[in-house]
């Protein structure tokens, strides 16, 4: 509930900002890696309509997870005026002739929840602390299993992210950093062997791509009947894809299943009782921190920032803004997700 409070207050002082916006009239591109996941859509309206609110003038492109539409997307919104660009990266390493002619042009870039690699022309990153969201599903299935305690040997299965989002290295160390001492003690039994973060990857965060490896691991390590005690997944779009995998092929007692995002679809599995936990992320206190920054960086003002240790992108270490992810589950989606306003019960019925 403290939590809950916090990440709310931390929206509503963001919120209660966003307005206080000189250099009406400027020109502000968002560009969001794809439509294909509920949040991108979220984000990048939520955005758009901030930033408008606030009298800019937006240009708000989706980049259908293709590296070179999002890399001319972003070219084209440089050179058609934007003074400041938001950039979600479809892949973090692969914008490096953009972020150069930003530089070039004197455009600001900031980072959009997915660190921008490689380049010393990203001025700010804004996400929510990634570390954090690990260690947010790492501590409940510490605790839901009571490792510290409970006799064991537990059965695990990992899921990760897109290893082209920087961001999926945090969530899959935050988890691993909790859990690795009761892997190494032999109290967490991984029967496939899959573990490194190459290995239990999913490229572009698909349902599909997580269902597929989901299914093969059940074939190959579960099919005599045993158990599985806990599936961890970095996110929802994985943890749906494992959801998928096991009501095809899995008749055992079912699995903790951890997620990130509280999409819709995962809302109504964790009702279900298919999916125990995920992350929230209020994507609303995120936009209206960035809309804050923009603003900030159009009236020449000190741009806010609370870290400037942790985001190293090979070059620079990026000054950064992180919000504060908040456990959901089917006890308190009420009152985190429909009480304050981020979903009505139709969208999750």
């Amino acid at each position: 509930m403290k939590k809950f409070l916090a990440i709310l207050m931390c929206a509503i002082m963001a919120l209660g900002l966003v307005g206080i916006a000189g250099a009406a009239g400027e020109k502000v591109g968002v560009s969001m890696p794809t439509k294909d996941l509920q949040r991108w859509n979220q984000d990048g309206e939520n955005m758009k309509k901030m930033l408008e609110d606030a009298g800019y003038e937006v240009d708000l492109q989706f980049a259908s997870n293709d590296v070179q539409q999002q890399l001319n997307q972003v070219t084209n919104m440089i050179n058609g005026g934007c003074k400041v660009v938001i950039i979600s990266a479809v892949e973090g390493s692969s914008l490096g002739s953009a972020l150069d002619l930003a530089k070039e042009k004197g455009v600001t870039v900031i980072a959009y929840d997915r660190l921008l690699m490689e380049s010393d022309a990203v001025s700010y990153y804004a996400t929510f602390d990634n570390y954090m969201v690990g260690t947010v599903q790492g501590t409940y299935i510490k605790e839901k299993l009571d490792l510290d305690n409970a006799a064991g040997p537990f059965y695990m299965e990992v899921t990760a992210g897109d290893p082209g989002d920087n961001n999926a290295n945090y969530f899959y160390s935050g988890a691993i950093d909790v859990l690795k001492p009761y892997i190494d003690a032999g109290k967490l039994v991984i029967k496939s062997g899959q573990l490194a973060f190459t290995d239990v990857a999913t490229p572009t965060w698909k349902t599909e791509v997580a269902q597929t490896r989901a299914s093969s691991i059940l074939a190959s390590f579960y099919a005599d009947g045993s158990n599985i005690d806990v599936w961890l997944c970095s996110n929802d779009s994985t943890a749906l894809g494992v959801i998928n995998a096991l009501e095809d092929a899995y008749d055992g007692e079912w699995p903790i299943i951890t997620g990130q995002d509280c999409d819709k679809s995962n809302v109504k599995k964790m009702i279900e009782g298919k999916q125990s936990m995920s992350v929230f992320k209020d994507t609303r206190t995120l936009a209206a921190q960035v809309v804050k920054m923009v603003g900030q960086i159009l009236n020449g003002e000190t741009v806010d920032v609370n870290d400037t240790e942790t985001y190293n992108n090979n070059v620079i270490t990026v000054p950064s803004f992180l919000c504060v992810p908040v456990f959901g589950s089917a006890d308190n989606y009420q009152e985190l997700l429909i009480d304050s306003g981020y979903y009505t019960l139709e969208d999750i019925q």
